[in-house]
C-alpha cells in the first residue's frame, strides 16, 4: 500500500467504545438506515437527505426525507408519514420536492419548508403522471420541475393529446385478457422488466401549482396539470441508468436542459450514448415534431459514451464524463469539459488513469470536485477548469487530491463554495453524510497518487454530519478491512482485502469465504455492502478474503484492459495466487476449509473455477455466466458479450467456447449451491437451470435456490434474508 492510504482507522464511522459487543447479525443490518446523497439549502443553513427504512416482517423499504443543520446538530425525520425520497429543493429554500408513492403511483410532491425551525408545513402532490415520475429537478429559475417518465411514443402529439392516449392504452392493457407481447427491435427487456414498448423520456411541469398550463376536468371535478414531453421519439433519454449521477441537468437560466440519449439504430449493440439540448419553454399546444427540430447534438463525433452532463454555474460549459471505444463498458470515463460558445471540448483528466465518476461545480465554476475509484478506495479530487491566474497550468493539468477516507462519493458545494459534503461508507458502516472545508490545498496527484516528493501534503479536515446509524452500530462487533498485495498475472501488484471475525484469536485456525466480485471491473474495497456483506459473512467465525484481479477498477485503465479476451485467465491466475499468498502469510487460515463465492461475474468465476480447481470444498455461484454461447442470445446488453469474445458466436465461436464453463463441466466436482432468479435479463435464469442440471447429472452435490421475483439482484429484506441463511448454511456445511 501506498503512504497516503495507509490509514484505516478513519474509514469507520466513529462509534463509542462498548465493554461487551456482540456479533453483526442479518436483523442488525436490517435496522441500519440506507442514507441518500446530501441536498444543502440554497441559505447554507440546513442538508436535506434520504434515508431508508427497512421493515423484514413486513417486507418493505420506505424512504423518509430528514434534515440536518449544516453547522452540526442531531438529524431528525421531516416527512414521516408518508414514503419520501430524492428530496431537491427549490431555489428559495422555502420549498423542496420529493418522490412518493402515498397516492399509488410514484409521483412528484411539493413540501412547504419553514427556514427558521427546519420543519416542513404543508405538502401536496404536483403530478399525475399516468406512467409515474421521478428522478425530478427544480429549474434554477424555480419556474418548472423536470422529472422522467415512461411514455409511448406513438402517443406523442400535443401535450394533453399524449397524456389522453397514455391512459388510454394503459386501461386497455388492463381490460385484456392476453397478454401477449410483440418484439420488433432488441432491447425488448432490461435488466429486470419488459419495455413493453415504453420509453423514459424527459418532461417539465410548471412549479407553482397555481398556475395551470393545460387543463382537462374528467367529470369527477378532477383537474390535471400536464407536462411537457422534452425528449419525444422512439428512444430512451435520458438513458437507463443503474444510479448515480443524473443524467441531465438544467441550463443555470432555467431555458435549457442537457440529458443523455443514443439515437443509434440498434441501441442492443451499442454504447453511443450523446449528449442533446433542448429549450424548455415551449408553448403547450406544441407539437411533439416542434421539439424534435429544436433539439441538438453536442457529441456526435465521438461513437462511444457520454453521459451526465452538467451545467457550469457561470452558464458558459456542460461538464461530462465520456469515453473513447465505442461497444467497451469498462472503458476509461474521462472528466470533459464542452465550451458552450466555441463547441471546443476539452479533456480535464490529463494523464490521470482512473474513471471519473459522479462530480460538481464549485460556484465560481473554476474547480470541478469528483469522485474516482483508486486501490479499493473511492476518492475524491478537484480539478481545475481554467488556467490558473497567474500561472501555467492549462485546464485540467493540476489534480489534487481534497480528501483522505474510505469509501466517499457525491460531492456537492455548500456554504458559498466553503463547504463540501459527501457521503462516506467503509467496510464496517454504510453511508453517513460528512463535511469538509475546502480551503486546504490538498494533495497534488496527476495520476490517482500523491505526486512524489508531496507526500507530506495537507489534506481537508472532515467531520460527520449525520451519525444516523451509530445506535445499531455501537452495539456490535466488527473488524477493518487490512489490505495485502502479491505479484499475480503478468507479475502486475495484484491487492486483495481481508477481514477477520470478531473476537479474532490469532492462535486459532479459521475457515475462509473467499469472495469473486462481479463487473468484472466492479472492484470490492473499503466500501459496505448490504448484498454481498464482508462483516455480514464474517460474523459467523469467518476469515473473508476478496482480490481485485485483473480487469478491476482502481489500478489504471491497462489492468482493465488485460482481460479483454481472457475472461478466464488472468483473473482465474490473480485469485489463485491471491489465494496462496493469503495462506502462506496468514496462519490463521484453515486452508482445508475454503469455499468460494462469487455474483454476475463472480458467478461466471466461481463456474470456472469449479472447472479448473477441486481446492474449494464448496462453491455458491450467483447469477453467472456457464455457457457462454446461450448466455449472448438470452442476454439484452449485447455489446458487453460482443466485445468481451470479440464478436458473436457465429463470428468467433471459438472464443466463446475457450472461456465457457460448461465447457469443462467433466471436471466438475465441488458440492455447488446455484443461485439465480426469474426476472434476471442481464444473465438469464436458464443459465442457472442449465448448471444446477448438469451438476445433477454428474451427480455432484448440489442445491439450487430460485426466486421467481428477484432480477440480477436479491432486493426484498425477506429474500435478503433466505439468500443469507442458505448461502452460510451451505458454506457450513462443507467447512464446518
Amino acid at each position: 500500500m501506498r503512504p497516503f492510504l495507509a490509514s484505516l482507522l478513519l474509514l469507520a464511522v466513529a462509534v463509542p467504545a462498548a465493554a461487551q459487543k456482540r456479533r453483526f447479525t442479518f436483523e442488525d443490518m436490517m435496522k441500519l438506515k440506507r442514507v441518500e446523497e446530501p441536498q444543502p439549502s440554497p441559505d447554507g443553513k440546513w442538508v436535506l437527505f434520504a434515508a431508508v427504512d427497512v421493515d423484514l416482517a413486513a417486507n418493505t423499504r420506505t424512504p423518509h426525507v430528514w434534515v440536518v443543520p449544516l453547522a452540526g446538530g442531531q438529524e431528525r425525520k421531516i416527512i414521516f408519514d408518508q414514503d419520501a425520497d430524492r428530496p431537491r429543493w427549490a431555489p428559495d429554500g422555502k420549498r423542496f420536492a420529493f418522490i412518493s408513492t402515498k397516492e399509488g403511483g410514484s409521483q412528484v410532491w411539493i413540501a412547504d419548508f419553514d427556514g427558521a425551525s427546519g420543519v416542513v408545513t404543508r405538502k401536496h402532490q404536483l403530478t399525475t403522471a399516468p406512467l409515474g415520475a421521478s428522478g425530478e429537478l427544480w429549474s434554477p429559475d424555480g419556474k418548472h420541475i423536470l422529472f422522467v417518465a415512461d411514455a409511448y411514443p406513438e402517443c406523442e402529439g400535443n401535450t394533453q393529446q399524449e397524456d389522453n392516449c397514455i391512459r388510454q392504452k394503459e386501461q386497455e392493457k388492463k381490460d385484456s385478457k392476453v397478454q401477449a407481447q410483440i418484439f420488433t427491435h432488441l432491447l425488448y427487456r432490461h435488466w429486470n422488466a419488459y419495455k413493453e414498448g415504453r420509453r423514459s423520456h424527459l418532461f417539465v411541469v410548471d412549479a407553482d401549482p397555481g398556475v395551470i398550463a393545460g387543463q382537462l376536468g374528467n367529470g369527477a371535478g378532477e383537474t390535471r396539470l400536464f407536462a411537457r414531453d422534452l425528449t419525444p421519439g422512439d428512444y430512451d433519454a435520458p438513458v437507463f441508468s443503474l444510479g448515480g449521477q443524473d443524467d441531465y441537468s438544467f441550463s443555470p437560466d432555467g431555458q435549457e436542459i442537457c440529458y443523455t440519449s443514443n439515437h443509434d439504430p440498434e441501441p442492443a449493440i451499442s454504447t453511443n450514448n450523446d449528449l442533446w439540448t433542448v429549450p424548455v419553454n415551449f408553448p403547450w399546444e406544441a407539437a411533439s415534431k416542434d421539439v424534435l427540430a429544436a433539439t441538438r447534438n453536442l457529441t456526435a463525433e465521438n461513437k462511444a459514451s457520454d453521459s451526465t452532463p452538467l451545467y457550469s454555474p457561470d452558464g458558459k460549459y456542460i461538464a461530462y464524463r465520456a469515453q473513447a471505444r465505442p461497444g467497451f463498458e469498462s472503458d476509461r470515463f474521462r472528466l470533459m469539459l464542452y465550451d458552450r460558445k466555441t463547441g471546443e471540448k476539452t479533456d480535464l483528466s490529463g494523464n490521470f488513469d482512473h474513471w471519473a465518476d459522479s462530480f460538481t461545480f464549485a460556484p465560481d465554476s473554476r474547480t470541478i470536485y469528483f469522485t474516482a475509484e483508486h486501490e479499493g478506495h473511492l476518492l475524491i479530487y478537484a480539478v481545475e477548469t481554467v488556467r490558473s491566474i497567474g500561472g501555467d497550468n492549462p485546464a485540467g493539468r493540476f489534480l489534487k487530491r481534497t480528501l483522505v477516507g474510505g469509501y466517499d462519493d457525491a460531492p456537492v458545494v455548500a456554504n458559498g463554495g466553503k463547504t463540501l459534503l459527501f457521503t462516506r461508507m467503509s467496510t464496517m458502516a454504510p453511508n453517513e453524510i460528512y463535511a469538509a472545508d475546502t480551503s486546504g490545498a490538498g494533495c497534488p496527484a496527476q495520476t490517482g497518487n500523491v505526486d512524489p516528493g508531496k507526500e507530506d501534503c495537507s489534506l481537508n479536515q472532515e467531520r460527520p454530519l449525520t451519525r444516523i446509524n451509530e445506535p445499531v452500530l455501537s452495539q456490535v462487533s466488527m473488524s477493518p478491512a487490512e489490505s495485502f498485495s502479491f505479484p499475480g498475472a503478468n507479475g502486475d501488484e495484484v491487492e486483495g482485502f481481508l477481514v477477520k471475525p470478531p473476537n479474532f484469536d490469532p492462535n486459532k485456525k479459521y475457515p475462509l469465504k473467499f469472495i469473486l466480485h462481479g463487473g468484472p471491473e466492479v472492484p470490492m474495497g473499503y466500501e459496505w455492502s448490504y448484498r454481498w456483506n464482508s462483516e455480514l459473512f464474517a460474523a459467523s467465525g469467518y476469515v473473508v478474503i476478496f482480490i481485485n484481479f485483473h480487469g478491476s477498477a482502481g489500478y489504471g485503465q491497462k489492468f482493465i484492459d488485460s482481460i479483454n479476451g481472457d475472461w478466464g485467465g488472468a483473473p482465474f491466475e490473480d485469485l489463485m495466487k491471491g489465494l496462496d499468498y493469503a495462506e502462506a502469510h496468514y496462519g490463521f487460515i484453515d486452508k482445508d476449509r475454503e469455499c468460494a463465492l462469487g455474483a454476475s461475474y463472480g458467478g461466471y468465476m466461481a463456474n470456472w473455477i469449479l472447472g479448473h480447481t477441486d481446492r474449494f470444498k464448496c462453491i455458491v455461484t450467483h447469477d453467472g455466466m456457464f455457457n457462454a454461447e446461450s448466455a449472448w442470445g438470452t442476454t439484452e446488453e449485447l455489446w458487453f458479450n460482443e466485445w468481451e469474445f470479440k464478436g458473436t458466436p457465429y463470428t468467433n465461436r471459438e472464443m466463446y467456447r475457450k472461456w465457457s464453463p460448461h465447457e469443462y463441466a467433466a471436471s466438475f466436482k465441488t458440492p455447488t449451491l446455484v443461485i439465480h432468479s426469474q426476472k434476471d435479463y442481464r444473465l438469464d435464469v436458464s443459465q442457472g437451470f442449465d448448471l444446477f442440471t448438469t451438476l445433477q447429472r454428474l451427480g455432484v452435490p448440489s442445491k439450487m435456490l430460485y426466486f421467481p421475483d428477484e432480477g440480477h439482484w436479491i432486493l426484498k429484506p425477506q429474500n435478503s434474508q433466505l439468500w443469507y441463511k442458505t448461502v452460510n448454511d451451505w458454506v457450513d456445511q462443507w467447512t464446518k
